[in-house]
């Protein structure tokens, strides 16, 4: 295969599972009431992207997710100046997104494929939650004295409670389906 056609024909891969991705984004399972919320596996298809053609595909796939998402649901910042815009858009939406192309990263030191599979979407889903976290510690804090439950939590504990609800059960969704694709269909987690 010639190297301009495995390009091109990486490009439509990637162009196409990030669509899927899209479409999976829009399936809630579950929503938070201030944003977030569990998904149909709207996380996997951006590391089978990284799984399939590496790190650097995944990153660039993720990082195009994040701006669709940006595009089609952002929440504009509490405090509405420059700086707190500017930290929505890079911790909620560009290395939020971008951190699922990570997976490949965190794979390939295992031999057994499903072992580094798993282990690659709970890293990369780590790096994701770590994201939101620190955006939610350090962006949407401020907004803490408005959630009634939350009073008398530190606003780090407020935000890692609050992102992990959500983003645990979607990472242990993406994790058992990722090794059931392993499985099933290993090529379609095999690099290609």
């Amino acid at each position: 295969m010639s190297q301009s056609f495995s390009r091109t024909r990486t490009l439509v891969e990637c162009a196409l599972l990030i669509a899927v991705g899209i479409v999976l984004s829009k399936i809630t399972l579950f929503s938070m009431p201030y944003g977030g919320s569990v998904t149909l596996l709207s996380s996997l298809p951006f590391m089978i992207i990284s799984f399939r053609h590496g790190v650097k595909w995944g990153l660039l796939s993720g990082f195009v997710n994040g701006l669709i998402g940006m595009l089609t649901g952002f929440y504009a910042p509490p405090s509405g100046t420059i700086p707190a815009f500017i930290g929505v858009v890079l911790l909620d939406y560009l290395l939020a997104f971008t951190a699922l192309g990570t997976a490949d990263l965190f794979a390939k030191p295992f031999k057994n494929r499903m072992v580094g599979v798993a282990v690659g979407v709970i890293c990369a889903s780590v790096l994701r939650l770590l994201c939101s976290f620190l955006s939610g510690w350090l962006l949407w804090g401020s907004l803490q004295s408005e959630y009634e439950w939350a009073i008398g939590l530190p606003t780090w504990l407020y935000s890692l409670i609050y992102n992990a609800t959500y983003m645990v059960p979607e990472m242990l969704l993406t994790a058992v389906a990722a090794v059931i694709l392993c499985k099933l269909m290993p090529k379609v987690v095999n690099r290609v």
